[in-house]
């Protein structure tokens, strides 16, 4: 039972210490806290590092005096409410066992709906169709000995509490937000130097293909037309290596070409910009090359530094360009642009872009990888060592090819796979197959356990679903991808004939609802 029985708003836990108290955004100072259902919904966007649209967020509160925020989820609200109650288990089942891996059980748990009204809905009416669902994640929580302490529906600038009986603290037509930057928990993100992006759907537009007519149509014919020119060669074992070192080379000129353009002020603009510096048939040449995961796990070493915010800006522009049929392609660039904005401590950014490629490949072994080793924080210097230990393997290599010599040694890099195997586990994986991410953050619409058949070289865009990459300079499931042992990618599928689509891959299966996952510290 939630109690909001004094006219103060102060908000407490059932035993009747006030909630809660800091966040995990800030290490040692500031310390804030919150009371009262106004200031937990003000606070939501700075615990996720963007103000979340369609979602589901739970957030784990510790210690009964003193409610410290601990991991939280984030998961597209099923627009069936058949999946609500499956979805809701598995929600609160995954928060707590990720909270308890990471060494405390919740003592309690928040619950925040945000969604706004479809054309000639209300926000109230908003309020009163989640009901239900915000009822069934409380029993849900409940069936696992952790009460929900709040429960709170956010519509079109406006809150609700679903557990507060108080109509002088949540009245019945709701409490309008406080307005963005003016409270307290703004200012101390602002001292502590946390980021809101903006919201979830603006971050994902950033990411999604291109709708313009013209535009998909010449992309479509330039991927058909480099789907046809180059699986054969990538399939072909004495010409892979040529392709191979032709997409770095590309990769390189449209990134030194980015170089030269430096980012606008607006990010729709400056998106706009980078689309028309690469061609049609740059960006569609680059997407087929990097179904092989050898060049995938290649282009994944652009991660630190000034390279990195150019690389990002590539795989954004290519994750645009997997249009109509090829939108399965996505998987590879919005892998690498996650990996990317996770090496470079953008959390949220990372999580949106793996949450996304899981979305156009359900089965994307590298996306589900990182994405688990994101939402449990572990630290991406493991998978930047062993990233330049498969870079300057590769660079031994070469030079003992030049000079005949055939000693090799791979032991560091191996070594760091090693390890990384030993600390990420297969992803796990929700009701009906899907996956879901740790406690601490994000679940993901990804099917199933990783696979570990082998497949072929690439995945040419000829089936719906495309064959497994090939192997890669490092095994891409090994070095960037968090380092569990699958050492495949995804299951082969028969090439037809001219490398002509012959299917229609794209959108895998989302969460439950449609819902993709994504976005920062919390569950999609």
């Amino acid at each position: 039972m939630n109690a909001h029985h004094d006219h103060t708003g102060r908000h407490r836990s059932p035993s009747g210490a006030e909630l809660p108290a800091t966040t995990t955004g800030f290490t040692e100072e500031p310390k804030i806290t919150l009371r009262g259902p106004a200031e937990l919904a003000d606070a939501l966007p700075y615990l996720l590092g963007f103000h979340p649209t369609d979602s589901v967020v739970m957030v784990a509160l510790h210690g009964e005096e003193h409610g410290r925020f601990g991991g939280r989820l984030r998961l597209g609200i099923p627009s069936s409410p058949r999946d609500w109650a499956p979805t809701a288990e598995r929600l609160a089942e995954c928060l707590v066992e990720g909270c308890e891996r990471r060494g405390s059980r919740p003592d309690g748990i928040v619950v925040f709906l945000c969604q706004d009204p479809a054309e000639g809905e209300s926000p109230r009416r908003v309020m009163e169709r989640l009901r239900p669902f915000a009822q069934k994640l409380r029993t849900a929580c409940g069936a696992l000995d952790v009460p929900v302490y709040e429960a709170l529906c956010l519509s079109d600038g406006r809150f609700w509490s679903y557990l507060c009986p108080d109509s002088d603290c949540c009245p019945p037509d709701g409490t309008a937000l406080t307005p963005t930057g003016t409270s307290v928990m703004a200012a101390a993100a602002a001292y502590a130097g946390i980021h809101v992006r903006g919201s979830l759907r603006d971050m994902e537009a950033r990411l999604r293909p291109l709708t313009a007519r013209a535009m998909v149509a010449a992309q479509e014919r330039a991927l058909d037309s480099a789907s046809a020119a180059l699986v054969r060669r990538i399939l072909d074992t004495t010409e892979r290596r040529g392709v191979r070192d032709d997409m770095i080379r590309l990769a390189q000129r449209l990134i030194d070409r980015l170089a030269d353009h430096p980012p606008l002020a607006e990010p729709e603009t400056s998106d706009a910009r980078d689309d028309a510096l690469i061609t049609h048939e740059e960006a569609a040449e680059l997407i087929v090359g990097l179904q092989d995961r050898r060049t995938r796990d290649r282009a994944a070493e652009w991660m630190e530094g000034r390279e990195a915010d150019l690389a990002l800006r590539l795989w954004r522009a290519l994750s645009r360009r997997c249009v109509g049929i090829y939108g399965e392609h996505a998987a590879a660039p919005l892998s690498l642009a996650g990996w990317v904005a996770w090496s470079t401590a953008d959390e949220p950014s990372a999580r949106v872009a793996l949450g996304l490629a899981l979305e156009a490949d359900p089965e994307y072994v590298f996306a589900r990888l990182l994405h688990q080793a994101c939402n449990e924080q572990l630290d991406p210097e493991t998978l930047r060592e062993c990233l330049r230990g498969e870079r300057d393997a590769r660079t031994q290599a070469d030079v003992r090819r030049a000079t005949g010599s055939r000693t090799a040694a791979r032991t560091g890099a191996r070594a760091v796979r090693r390890g990384l195997r030993a600390r990420v586990g297969r992803p796990g994986t929700t009701q009906g197959g899907r996956s879901t991410g740790p406690g601490s953050s994000e679940a993901s619409p990804s099917a199933g356990p990783a696979s570990t058949r082998r497949g072929p070289a690439t995945r040419p865009p000829t089936t719906r679903r495309g064959p497994a990459t090939g192997p890669g300079t490092t095994r891409s499931t090994d070095a960037a991808g968090a380092g569990a042992g699958a050492s495949g990618e995804r299951r082969a599928a028969r090439p037809t004939s001219g490398g002509t689509p012959g299917g229609a891959p794209g959108d895998g299966p989302s969460t439950p609802g449609g819902a993709e996952t994504s976005g920062q510290g919390s569950s999609r």
